[in-house]
Order: structure tokens, then C-alpha cells, then sequence
């Protein structure tokens, strides 16, 4: 396979999206990247959901070291993003430089891959207008306030951006990722 995935997440980015999306490409053969403001070792957290709460709770997670920063990032040296959800999307999404970045694989054609709150920075790209998205359900309203569609399906694809829920949205989430690989490399054989 080969194909280079970027991944962006920073301090606070969800560590089992995070370890899980980089594990999961590494298993068939392509190469993660993971690129954050900062090139250095990233504070991770777990997200998960108890009885009780009205939302969910936070706990330190794992740590994982940047490859590169954002800046870094040449578009052409990459198949696809995937932007990870977590607490870093809240000030990920003020990073010029990477709305930037999602807008150009966007206008490139290349797949845009978002998940949980990672849609925040989709969002503030400006590429939810006329798209049906899926994200945590309290992303709904910044969804549908940047033009887009709320969809209550774990996974959902519109054109080349693939967005999925939370976490838990993991085997649907992948299942239309590699979906998407697979469409290429048929196109391409």
C-alpha cells in the first residue's frame, strides 16, 4: 500500500484516536504522520462517557511524539488528512496554517478524514457548507451553522471527505476510509 496519511491532532487530541489511527494505517503498510503545532512530545487524553453525565469526561491519556509541525507539511507528499478529535480541535481550529492545509487536499481532490470533534476544524475551513457530516452530537450545531448536514450515522461520506462520531464510530469509520483507499487503487490498477 505506501500510502502517507497525514494526522493532525496537538495537546489534548484524543489518545485512542489517535493511537488507533496510527496503528491502524501502520497494519496496512502505509505511513502516518503525525503533525501538531509543535514538533515535540504531545499530551494526550481519553475521553469516555459515565452514567450520569450529561457529556463526557476527561482523563490523561498517552503520550505521542510530533513528526513534524503543521508548517512542515508539504500537501503533494500526502494521500490523505485525518483530523482527530479530543480538546485539540478547539484551538487547532485557529491555526491559519492548517485551515490552509484542509482547503488545499480539499480543492486537490484528496480524501479529508475527520473524526469526533476533529470536525471543528472542517468546519472552520469552510468545507460543511452543502456537506452531510456526522461528528459527536455536540458538534451538530456548528455543523449545521457552517452550512453542512447533521447525520446521526456512525460514519458518513460525502464526495472525498470522509466524518465519523466519536471513537466508538471506529469500525464503521474505517471500513469507509479504506473503502475510499480501495476505490483508488481500483481506479488506478
Amino acid at each position: 500500500m505506501n500510502r502517507k496519511i497525514l494526522i493532525v491532532t496537538g495537546d489534548g487530541g484524543e489518545s485512542y484516536e489517535t493511537l488507533y489511527a496510527v496503528h491502524r494505517f501502520q497494519e496496512e503498510g502505509d505511513i502516518a504522520v503525525i503533525a501538531a503545532p509543535s514538533r515535540r512530545r504531545l499530551n494526550l487524553v481519553m475521553h469516555d462517557f459515565e452514567p450520569g453525565w450529561d457529556t463526557y469526561v476527561e482523563r490523561p491519556g498517552y503520550c505521542l511524539d510530533a513528526d513534524l509541525t503543521i508548517d512542515e507539511v508539504a500537501v503533494d507528499q500526502y494521500d490523505a488528512i485525518l483530523l482527530l478529535g479530543g480538546r485539540a480541535p478547539e484551538y487547532l481550529r485557529n491555526h491559519a496554517a492548517l485551515l490552509e492545509l484542509v482547503r488545499e487536499f480539499d480543492r486537490q481532490g484528496k480524501w479529508v478524514f475527520a473524526i469526533c470533534h476533529g470536525i471543528q476544524i472542517l468546519v472552520t475551513a469552510g468545507l460543511a457548507n452543502n456537506r452531510t457530516l456526522t461528528a459527536y452530537e455536540h458538534v451538530r450545531t456548528e455543523i449545521e451553522m457552517g452550512g453542512g448536514i447533521y447525520s446521526t450515522q456512525q460514519a458518513v461520506r460525502d464526495g472525498n471527505i470522509v466524518t465519523g462520531q466519536t471513537w466508538q464510530s471506529h469500525p464503521e469509520f474505517y471500513r469507509e476510509v479504506f473503502a475510499c483507499f480501495n476505490e483508488l487503487s481500483i481506479s488506478v490498477s
